[in-house]
């Protein structure tokens, strides 16, 4: 009688805990950049938009209220803040590739601080990525190391305990110019 019991408790534990899981992933919003800025800003249709914002009254510093503390899941570009070897504690989400490094960086309502829940393995910067975790809102300096010296990059975004898969495509990443020397960062490996 005890071991039914026990079975009965296992398998009604087992059971509210694949709903909870279920409910969880039934939760997650999925976004894309235009949703971590304000509908009244202008949405980045090209890498100057960056140079535009610094002329705008917030200077891109107004998120998106309705999503903090909220599931969220976003692709976009890996770019490590912080790593050892292929392993990478934190990095910043960006919209487009080369974004943050030679190239304007993008209003901080377009970059996520991400910190993954498992240290993540990244083969090569700029690694187009999907994060899955709670949103939080608020303004964060991260120094990201390039290779001619020190920059200063705020996000607006954070997400910690980050799930993070590789993806093959962003849906809603900027094409950059032709002329962009991170152009080789889009082609497909075969």
């Amino acid at each position: 009688m005890k071991n039914r019991l026990k079975s009965g408790a296992t398998l009604a534990a087992a059971v509210f805990a694949s709903v909870v899981a279920g409910n969880a992933c039934a939760g997650t919003m999925h976004i894309f950049w235009k949703d971590l800025r304000p509908a009244s800003q202008a949405a980045a249709e090209s890498v100057g938009l960056p140079m535009i914002a610094a002329k705008m009254p917030d200077h891109g510093e107004t998120l998106s209220l309705n999503l903090q503390d909220k599931t969220v899941q976003l692709a976009g570009y890996a770019l490590p803040v912080d790593r050892d070897g292929d392993l990478v504690y934190q990095f910043l989400l960006v919209p487009w590739t080369g974004a943050c490094s030679h190239m304007p960086t993008p209003p901080p309502n377009q970059i996520v601080l991400v910190t993954p829940a498992h240290p993540y393995r990244m083969s090569e910067a700029y690694q187009p990525v999907s994060v899955t975790g709670s949103s939080k809102l608020g303004m964060e300096k991260s120094q990201l190391f390039i290779l001619d010296g020190v920059s200063v990059i705020q996000s607006g975004y954070t997400v910690r305990k980050a799930e993070v898969v590789n993806v093959d495509t962003v849906p809603d990443t900027i094409t950059l110019p032709v002329n962009s020397p991170w152009t080789f960062l889009n082609k497909k490996k075969n």
